[in-house]
Parts: C-alpha cells; sequence; structure tokens
C-alpha cells in the first residue's frame, strides 16, 4: 500500500519540525565538526555559532544528554561532546529524543473511512521514520564552513 499520488500528496506545506528539533540538529552538526579533535563545545559557542539563544540551547543539551545523544563534563575544561560518532546518530534519533514520535496519529479512527485514514498515517510514519534513520550526523555539516551553491 503506497501513499496517494497527485498534486494533494505533497505534504511539505502541512508537516512542520519544530523550532526546538531545528536548533538541536543545527548544534548537534556543530559539536560534530569538533567530534575526534578532543575539544568539547561550550554552551555560549555553540550558541554563537548557530543562532540559538543560550537560555533555550542550555535546555535542549539538557534533553539530549538525558536522551543519551551528548554527554556533559562539568568544570572549567568542561563542555558537550557527542556520545557517540556521528555517522551513529541519525535524524531520528534526535527527533525522537526532543519531540518524541516524528508523526502523531490524533487516535480517532471512527467513521466509514477511520480504519482506511489509519493505514495511510501508519503507512506515512513508516516512511518518514525510514528516511530519518537513513540521515545521519554526518551528513549536515558543512565541510568547508559554509554553503556552497552552484547555478
Amino acid at each position: 500500500m503506497g501513499l496517494p499520488a497527485g498534486p494533494r500528496a505533497d505534504f511539505s506545506t502541512s508537516v512542520k519540525i519544530s523550532v526546538k528539533v531545528d536548533y538541536a540538529c543545527r548544534v548537534l552538526a556543530e559539536m560534530a565538526r569538533l567530534h575526534g579533535s578532543g575539544h568539547l563545545a561550550q554552551i555560549d559557542q555553540l550558541a554563537q555559532a548557530e543562532a540559538v539563544p543560550a537560555n533555550f540551547l542550555a535546555q535542549i543539551l539538557g534533553e539530549l544528554r538525558e536522551g543519551g545523544l551528548i554527554v556533559s563534563k562539568r568544570g572549567i575544561q568542561g563542555g558537550y561532546a557527542l556520545a557517540r560518532p556521528p555517522e551513529q546518530i541519525t535524524l531520528f534519533d534526535i527527533m525522537k529524543v526532543i519531540d518524541g514520535e516524528l508523526l502523531e496519529f490524533s487516535g480517532n479512527y471512527g467513521g466509514r473511512t477511520g480504519r482506511r485514514m489509519k493505514e495511510i498515517w501508519t503507512d506515512l510514519r513508516a516512511t518518514l521514520d525510514a528516511k530519518a534513520r537513513d540521515c545521519t550526523l554526518d551528513t549536515f555539516v558543512t565541510k568547508t564552513g559554509s554553503a556552497m551553491y552552484h547555478i
């Protein structure tokens, strides 16, 4: 069973990614740049590099730590680092830690079409989950410092 085809099959305008997930992805990409260098990421540096409010960033980093995606070290030489290599952290992992399910259902499957809609939503979630599992943190990292666009 596949998703319906045609102009209505484009869900890009209605599926929303939270600001929190976006910020988490950006700061994790910055940590991925440091991975293996022996340097820990500092909150102020992360906030500045990725234009994330520092107070909001502290909350996000706490969630990422509790979710097992990063580790932290306290003290003067403290900071944050990835808990595992960037190629082992997926977009699915990040979204799951920050927001839970990638696509949550209403739970209302009544009526004549309810069961069919549940099948469609389940199929869509499986597709989103699979794509998010294929996208790893190392693919987020811009290698040259800024993105290059070719026309």
